[in-house]
Protein backbone atom coordinates (compact mmCIF):
# COMPACT_ATOMS: atom_id res chain seq x y z
CA UNK A 1 0.00 0.00 0.00
CA UNK A 2 1.57 3.49 -1.33
CA UNK A 3 -1.90 5.38 0.17
CA UNK A 4 -4.08 4.49 2.55
CA UNK A 5 -7.06 7.45 2.00
CA UNK A 6 -10.19 7.92 4.89
CA UNK A 7 -13.07 9.27 2.74
CA UNK A 8 -16.79 9.50 3.39
CA UNK A 9 -18.92 7.39 1.25
CA UNK A 10 -22.17 9.28 2.16
CA UNK A 11 -20.91 11.91 -0.44
CA UNK A 12 -21.63 10.57 -4.29
CA UNK A 13 -19.55 12.51 -5.83
CA UNK A 14 -16.28 11.70 -2.68
CA UNK A 15 -17.31 8.17 -3.09
CA UNK A 16 -17.84 8.35 -7.09
CA UNK A 17 -14.07 9.61 -7.28
CA UNK A 18 -12.66 7.14 -5.10
CA UNK A 19 -14.45 4.35 -7.38
CA UNK A 20 -12.55 6.03 -10.03
CA UNK A 21 -9.52 6.02 -8.88
CA UNK A 22 -9.30 2.37 -7.25
CA UNK A 23 -10.79 0.97 -10.77
CA UNK A 24 -7.37 2.80 -12.27
CA UNK A 25 -5.30 1.34 -9.27
CA UNK A 26 -4.25 -1.95 -10.99
CA UNK A 27 -1.35 -2.52 -8.81
CA UNK A 28 -3.58 -2.35 -5.84
CA UNK A 29 -1.43 0.87 -4.28
CA UNK A 30 -4.15 2.71 -2.59
CA UNK A 31 -7.01 1.58 0.04
CA UNK A 32 -9.78 3.02 0.66
CA UNK A 33 -11.45 3.17 4.30
CA UNK A 34 -15.14 4.38 4.75
CA UNK A 35 -15.06 6.90 7.41
CA UNK A 36 -18.37 5.71 7.77
CA UNK A 37 -17.75 1.87 9.09
CA UNK A 38 -18.70 1.23 12.40
CA UNK A 39 -15.44 0.14 13.89
CA UNK A 40 -13.63 3.25 12.18
CA UNK A 41 -12.27 4.46 15.23
CA UNK A 42 -11.68 1.57 16.61
CA UNK A 43 -9.15 0.34 14.13
CA UNK A 44 -8.11 4.15 13.33
CA UNK A 45 -7.87 5.53 16.76
CA UNK A 46 -5.07 7.88 15.39
CA UNK A 47 -7.73 9.77 13.18
CA UNK A 48 -9.90 12.23 14.14
CA UNK A 49 -12.90 11.44 12.87
CA UNK A 50 -14.62 14.70 13.31
CA UNK A 51 -11.81 16.29 10.79
CA UNK A 52 -11.34 13.86 8.65
CA UNK A 53 -15.27 14.28 8.10
CA UNK A 54 -14.28 18.13 7.34
CA UNK A 55 -11.54 17.30 4.92
CA UNK A 56 -9.69 14.13 3.15
CA UNK A 57 -7.50 12.45 5.00
CA UNK A 58 -5.06 10.36 3.54
CA UNK A 59 -1.71 7.80 5.35
CA UNK A 60 1.44 7.62 3.24
CA UNK A 61 3.65 4.58 3.50
CA UNK A 62 5.52 5.42 6.28
CA UNK A 63 2.85 6.76 8.03
CA UNK A 64 2.64 10.44 7.07
CA UNK A 65 -0.60 12.12 7.78
CA UNK A 66 -1.84 14.14 4.54
CA UNK A 67 -4.89 16.20 3.89
CA UNK A 68 -7.31 17.73 1.53
CA UNK A 69 -5.85 17.84 -2.05
CA UNK A 70 -2.59 16.80 -1.08
CA UNK A 71 -4.41 13.19 -0.88
CA UNK A 72 -6.16 13.90 -4.43
CA UNK A 73 -2.93 14.57 -5.96
CA UNK A 74 -1.17 11.33 -4.24
CA UNK A 75 -3.71 9.40 -5.40
CA UNK A 76 -3.88 10.07 -8.97
CA UNK A 77 0.01 9.79 -8.86
CA UNK A 78 -0.10 6.67 -7.41
CA UNK A 79 -2.48 5.79 -10.90
CA UNK A 80 -0.53 7.59 -13.02
CA UNK A 81 -3.14 10.35 -13.92
CA UNK A 82 -1.09 13.11 -11.95
CA UNK A 83 -1.08 15.50 -14.49
CA UNK A 84 -4.87 16.37 -14.36
CA UNK A 85 -4.45 17.50 -10.50
CA UNK A 86 -0.69 18.70 -10.89
CA UNK A 87 -1.87 22.43 -11.34
CA UNK A 88 -3.42 22.67 -8.38
CA UNK A 89 -0.36 21.99 -6.33
CA UNK A 90 2.17 24.59 -8.16
CA UNK A 91 2.91 27.04 -5.66
CA UNK A 92 1.56 29.70 -7.49
CA UNK A 93 -2.25 27.78 -7.68
CA UNK A 94 -2.42 25.73 -4.35
CA UNK A 95 -3.77 28.62 -1.55
CA UNK A 96 -6.43 29.08 -4.24
CA UNK A 97 -7.04 25.66 -4.82
CA UNK A 98 -6.88 24.81 -1.45
CA UNK A 99 -9.58 27.20 -0.59
CA UNK A 100 -11.91 25.89 -3.04
CA UNK A 101 -11.63 22.54 -1.85
CA UNK A 102 -12.52 23.46 1.61
CA UNK A 103 -15.43 25.12 0.37
CA UNK A 104 -16.60 21.96 -1.14
CA UNK A 105 -15.85 19.72 1.37
CA UNK A 106 -17.75 22.25 3.50
CA UNK A 107 -20.83 22.40 0.97
CA UNK A 108 -19.93 18.88 -0.38
CA UNK A 109 -23.59 17.44 0.04
CA UNK A 110 -25.40 20.32 -1.71
CA UNK A 111 -22.65 20.42 -4.56
CA UNK A 112 -23.33 16.60 -4.49
CA UNK A 113 -27.25 17.16 -4.70
CA UNK A 114 -26.40 20.13 -7.67
CA UNK A 115 -24.36 17.65 -9.46
CA UNK A 116 -26.04 14.13 -9.17
CA UNK A 117 -29.33 14.77 -7.64
CA UNK A 118 -28.57 12.68 -4.94
CA UNK A 119 -27.20 14.61 -1.63
CA UNK A 120 -26.32 11.73 0.35
CA UNK A 121 -25.93 7.94 -0.89
CA UNK A 122 -29.04 5.82 0.72
CA UNK A 123 -27.75 2.87 2.52
CA UNK A 124 -24.41 4.05 3.40
CA UNK A 125 -22.84 3.65 0.08
CA UNK A 126 -23.35 4.92 -3.50
CA UNK A 127 -24.41 2.40 -5.72
CA UNK A 128 -21.27 0.89 -8.30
Amino acid sequence: MKLRIFYDSLCPLCDAEMQQIKALDHNDDIELQDLNQDDFSEKYPYIDFTLANRILHGELADGTLIKGLDVTYEAWAAVGKERYVKLLRCPLFKPAADLGYRFFAKHRYRISYLLTGKQRCEGGTCPR
